[in-house]
């Protein structure tokens, strides 16, 4: 099957996924989140995407930094800004496609090299690290420019950690996969 045909089967089997399922799911992303430490890249969930706004919060009552990307116009990496909680003062946006970004100032491109953890939104990630994302590209970019050392974490629902997906020159490898149920499991 190419990345097209999975693609479309995943965002299929996550619509049949009913809100209740969804939200115990996020739950429990929330609690394993709370094991990290450091500075943290993780994204703002939306539609179907495993995670909420509480693994977000987690990550800031562990004491992690939590950086959060900014899809910039063009065809380069992800930007990056600070999340700080959406309370007083949070600060976040409506940003390109749809997504919710913080409205703070900008950190550039290179603020993915500061991350010990990068929590990286997937459809799919297979036993050999390679994951599908949307198609469009921006995390590929941007994690070239992750620390060697980092944790580069594809964080999909239980079914989505697959033996094998298609795999092409630019993907860049997993080091690991955050479910619901197992939690973090390296890959190799």
């Amino acid at each position: 099957m190419d990345k097209p045909a999975w693609r479309a089967r995943l965002l299929a089997g996550r619509a049949a996924v009913p809100q209740s399922v969804r939200a115990a799911e996020a739950a429990a992303l929330a609690s394993w989140v709370r094991r990290l430490s450091g500075t943290v890249c993780c994204y703002y969930p939306i539609g179907t995407e495993p995670g909420s706004v509480s693994m977000l919060d987690a990550l800031l009552a562990a004491g992690c930094r939590v950086l959060l990307p900014i899809v910039v116009v063009g065809s380069g990496p992800l930007d990056w800004a600070d999340y700080d909680g959406c309370g007083a003062g949070g600060g976040l946006g409506r940003g390109r496609y749809g997504l919710v970004e913080p409205a703070g100032p900008r950190l550039g491109p290179a603020a993915v090299g500061s991350a010990d953890t990068i929590l990286v939104p997937a459809l799919a990630v297979d036993r050999h690290g390679v994951r599908l994302g949307r198609g469009g590209g921006y995390y590929d970019r941007s994690l070239v420019l992750a620390s060697p050392g980092a944790a580069l974490v594809a964080v999909v629902r239980d079914p989505e950690l697959v033996p094998r997906l298609p795999a092409e020159p630019h993907d860049v490898l997993m080091t690991a996969a955050l479910t619901p149920s197992t939690g973090f499991t390296p890959l190799p």
